[in-house]
């Protein structure tokens, strides 16, 4: 069985991150960020639980969690 997942366009990851597109972009070409997932022709995603994850490895970063 498979599972559905939810896709994040940019606008959300701007919300979620609280950054511009342009520093979006900039920390996905230096592999801080997920990188996106072509969805169409000229259009990208990004997978939400990867975004979650990234966000937890924040949290726990400034939290000094291992």
């Amino acid at each position: 069985m498979t599972t559905t997942k939810k896709f994040l366009r940019l606008p959300a990851v701007i919300e979620a991150t609280g950054w511009s597109r342009a520093t979006i972009w900039r920390k996905v070409k230096a592999g801080v960020l997920p990188a996106p997932i072509p969805i169409g022709p000229k259009s990208v995603a990004w997978d939400a639980e990867e975004i979650a994850q990234w966000q937890q490895r924040c949290i726990d970063a400034s939290r000094g969690v291992a």
